[in-house]
């Protein structure tokens, strides 16, 4: 459902930032106002990241292959941390950039005074449709959290991207008619050079707080606390396994998460009875957790002293070290004169 969602949101903002972008350039030159010009990059730069988004969901989709053995479902998060550098560069810098040029030489608005005006409050329009969209599409999937928490802790990258491009986008809108306002009331182009910083450092932000979140998910994130306690459940929950013993989980992709764990088991008396009853195990995770699609179970026998130790196994199924196999004994340390570990 994220993934669907996500693509009509992105639809919705692409198809809003091209019809708004156009009609902020005409508003530009037919002004000369640089707080069009600044929402006409702002609006371009916008209409880009959209385009990257779907290219990079269609790109994730891609089967997997024996140099990328577990898929590309982390290209939505490459492409999301595109989205957030052009952000931050080709809108942030390039608003930054067109203030101060402003703030050396302001100028009024003399010609088509009333263009800047209505081109602002269409586009109002047209990004609060955008906006809106995104946040009915997010609120299939958001359930109870609130919004900040689900821009953090979202997997797919694309709705949370959206949804703070768009808050973004109608707050720059609002900057640029206040400068224009200002401008014509006054008749001084320094209110126009200050709704043009005020976007500027608005999209600075914005591409910085994207960079950020989608540099965690880039690095990988375990499962959520929910969906480790119902795999957990899902492990245990039948007479095959005696505990967890230690257990790693990773998103490989927003939709595919893997699941890696070392279990107790019960005695069998076949390997065929261990192999069923870890196919057991599985077929439960995937129920309980149906993303959990990449699972790796490892039995064991339960050892508390070895729990004890951190080393995870029992002693009497443990590998010994090369130095213990072949009769060498390990140095003493040299701090507490114990064998070296």
């Amino acid at each position: 459902m994220s993934a669907n969602g996500g693509t009509k949101a992105i639809i919705a903002a692409l198809a809003a930032n091209i019809g708004i972008a156009v009609t902020k350039f005409i508003a530009f030159l037919l002004t000369g106002s640089s707080s069009m010009l600044a929402e006409s990059i702002h609006s371009v730069a916008d209409s880009g990241n959209q385009g990257l988004l779907l290219l990079g969901g269609r790109r994730a989709k891609r089967e997997a292959t024996p140099e990328h053995p577990f898929g590309y479902g982390r290209e939505r998060y490459i492409y999301a941390f595109i989205v957030a550098i052009v952000l931050f560069s080709l809108g942030g810098l390039f608003a930054l950039y067109e203030a101060y040029h402003k703030a050396q030489h302001p100028e009024p608005i003399t010609s088509w005074q009333w263009v800047p005006v209505a081109v602002l409050v269409i586009a109002i329009v047209m990004e609060g449709f955008s906006f809106r969209t995104a946040i009915m599409e997010s609120n299939h999937i958001r359930g109870n959290q609130s919004w900040l928490r689900f821009i953090r802790r979202a997997k797919a990258p694309e709705l949370p991207v959206v949804l703070l491009e768009d808050f973004g986008a109608l707050i720059g809108l609002v900057f640029a008619l206040f400068g224009v306002g200002m401008t014509l009331i006054t008749g001084n182009g320094i209110w126009d050079a200050a709704g043009t910083a005020m976007i500027g450092v608005l999209l600075v932000i914005i591409a910085i707080t994207l960079a950020i979140e989608t540099k965690s998910l880039l690095l990988g994130e375990g499962a959520e606390a929910t969906e480790v306690a119902a795999i957990e459940r899902a492990v245990t929950d039948g007479p095959e396994v005696e505990r967890i013993i230690h257990m790693k989980t990773l998103y490989l992709g927003p939709e595919e998460l893997m699941v890696a764990a070392k279990i107790a088991v019960s005695p069998c008396d076949t390997a065929e009875d261990l192999a069923r009853g870890i196919n057991a195990v599985e077929a439960r995770i995937r129920t309980a957790v149906p993303i959990a699609q990449v699972i790796y179970l490892e039995p064991d026998i339960y050892s508390a002293a070895a729990d004890r130790a951190g080393t995870g196994a029992a002693s009497h199924t443990a590998v010994p070290s090369p130095e213990v196999a072949s009769g060498e004994r390990p140095e003493p340390d040299e701090a507490s004169g114990r064998p070296g570990s």
